[in-house]
């Protein structure tokens, strides 16, 4: 007997693939995004503290960190307006938060989807065992048999797709949120030191 799956099957699989390449790349992105903002402030602003803003930029372009480019742009929009300055942050801090989230909603959309899927592949294979023995006098086993296992394979195989999808789609939004919270606390922070011109909020 030749494989049940059916063409939902192979849809399945093919969207089985694209969640597990988009888990690691984005998985590894969010890892490469986490930085301890905290010293990496200390750095910049000991820089800062001594007048070379060119080197503070230096220190910000080597990290490719969100926090490094949102700091980095705080500083080249240092001798503006407070309102010019934080409205140039929170335009990188939004630029860099869209970043990583891209392709974190294909995630969440192939999770709600699969589960759809499955259940056309059910009824499919439910429609060709019906067909089977509404036009043949006699119906074969095996005839019944391949509609019944096309409908059980095809609901399994959503299901299997979409849970690991709704995990993966979780964790990862579990870690952007942590870098947007760090982000904001990291722009607040650098404001906060630039508008100072001081420092009354420069990390300790």
């Amino acid at each position: 007997m030749t494989f049940a799956g059916g063409p939902v099957f192979w849809i399945l699989a093919a969207a089985g693939v694209v969640v597990a390449v988009t888990f690691v790349v984005r998985i590894i992105e969010l890892r490469r995004a986490q930085i301890d903002y905290q010293d990496f402030l200390k750095g910049v602003v000991n820089v800062l503290d001594s007048g070379n803003d060119e080197e503070a930029l230096a220190i910000c372009e080597d990290v490719s960190a969100p926090v490094a480019q949102v700091v980095a742009t705080a500083i080249r929009n240092r001798g503006g307006s407070a309102r010019a300055l934080r409205d140039a942050v929170d335009s990188q801090g939004r630029a860099e938060i869209g970043r990583l989230d891209r392709r974190l909603s294909t995630l969440a959309i192939i999770a709600q989807v699969s589960p759809l899927l499955g259940l056309l592949g059910t009824v499919i294979g439910f429609i060709k065992t019906v067909m089977a023995a509404n036009t043949q006098a006699l119906v074969s086993r095996a005839d019944l048999l391949n509609g019944s296992m096309e409908a059980l394979v095809s609901a399994a195989a959503g299901l299997a797709v979409a849970i690991p999808a709704a995990v993966m789609y979780g964790s990862l939004r579990v870690r952007l949120d942590r870098v947007v919270v760090e982000l904001e606390a990291a722009a607040s922070q650098i404001i906060g030191y630039l508008s100072g011109a001081g420092g009354e909020e420069a990390p300790e």
